[in-house]
């Protein structure tokens, strides 16, 4: 619940930052705002970050739809017995190819909001499912064990990746409040604190009875502890499935938007100039990008694995970039007397970017201390 006051905040400075810049993707307003290096460096956190979520997106997909088969083929006893269509590498790629890549294409991003609406009720229906499930649980699950807490403090710390990976959507919040009819402060600052009191119930009620369910033995994918053949579980995964194939084409938006700019940085060339080839290049830089994507996910089947290393640049652009901007707009500032309210709101963006750098930092080094000790 604290974090919250935390991510609504950078949510409505970037808006706030995007307004006053006229600048319309995450990294425009921070080179606009604070600078050079900061935008250089956001930009190659964005590309980094964008990159690593899709393929986390498509191991989701391979973790559900390996269920759903299981489910629906039964599959003879023994060793190479495995048809070639329900293969997770066939699967993943035959979806990833039919539904993400055509979603990808396009330039602009404001007709997702029809599947997102879609998707958005999917995950309302994927934690009733849960709680459910939880209430009323099935016979023949086994009792499990519950820890009452942490084991270390350490553990808390390490949840952290996870967290702002699933309450990380700040990078594309800029070009979906520029795509708004009219995008105005107050109304986005009721908009984003809505959806983010629904995410936080959404979380709080899928983790929680997720974790209740299964003990210490619950998959870091809850919906992966549940058998293959419970029907409203698989409808579940569906839904996931449809999650994230509206998710992927937004994050990939955003890091092509990345790849755009630095594009027509290096060649010095505007957007005006270069918009003859500009289809062309989009559609190579929305190809190479799917199939690295899609290459990487096929041979690293643990999320976990993804969202460790991801995770700690999730708080950057929680809370480093936009405390960082909401420093720089208010140093900008010419007054002749600093009134208590502008020194509370630098103190809150140092204090943003304090955090952020403490999270980045701590996640980061355990992520790599993790692979080393592997």
């Amino acid at each position: 619940q604290c974090m919250l006051v935390f991510i609504i905040g950078g949510l409505v400075i970037l808006a706030y930052c995007s307004q006053a810049s006229n600048e319309r993707t995450y990294q425009e307003v921070v080179w606009a705002v604070c600078g050079r290096v900061p935008g250089v460096l956001c930009e190659v956190a964005i590309a980094v970050y964008t990159f690593g979520t899709c393929i986390a997106f498509l191991i989701i997909i391979g973790d559900q739809e390996d269920k759903i088969i299981a489910a629906l083929v039964t599959e003879p006893e023994g060793a190479g017995s495995r048809h070639w269509y329900t293969d997770r590498k066939f699967t993943i790629s035959i979806t990833a190819f039919l539904l993400i890549l055509p979603l990808s294409v396009p330039k602009e991003i404001g007709f997702q909001k029809y599947a997102s609406s879609l998707s958005v009720i999917g995950t309302w229906y994927v934690t009733a499912v849960i709680v459910i499930k939880y209430i009323w649980p099935d016979k023949e699950l086994a009792p499990v064990e519950i820890p009452t807490s942490p084991s270390t403090w350490m553990a808390v710390f390490n949840a952290m990746p996870t967290i702002c990976f699933g309450f990380q959507c700040h990078v594309s919040s800029v070009p979906v409040f520029n795509s708004m009819k009219q995008p105005e402060v107050k109304t986005w600052g009721a908009v984003v604190t809505a959806a983010m009191v629904i995410a936080l119930f959404v979380y709080t009620g899928t983790g929680v009875c997720g974790f209740l369910t299964f003990g210490t033995g619950v998959d870091q994918d809850v919906l992966l502890s549940y058998p293959s053949n419970d029907i409203p579980v698989a409808l579940a995964r569906a839904f996931i499935i449809l999650c994230v194939l509206t998710s992927y084409p937004i994050l990939h938006f955003c890091g092509r938007a990345v790849l755009e700019g630095l594009w027509l940085r290096y060649t010095g060339m505007t957007v005006e100039e270069d918009v003859v080839r500009e289809r062309r290049r989009r559609l190579l830089q929305t190809v190479a990008w799917f199939l690295l994507t899609l290459l990487l996910a096929l041979f690293i089947p643990d999320i976990g694995k993804v969202i460790s290393v991801i995770g700690g640049l999730a708080a950057c652009f929680i809370f480093v970039f936009p405390g960082l901007c909401l420093i720089q707009a208010k140093l900008s500032e010419i007054q002749e007397t600093r009134a208590v309210s502008w020194w509370a709101l630098v103190g809150y963006g140092v204090l943003m970017v304090t955090l952020g750098a403490f999270i980045f930092g701590q996640t980061t080094a355990n992520a790599v201390f993790a692979d080393l000790t592997a």
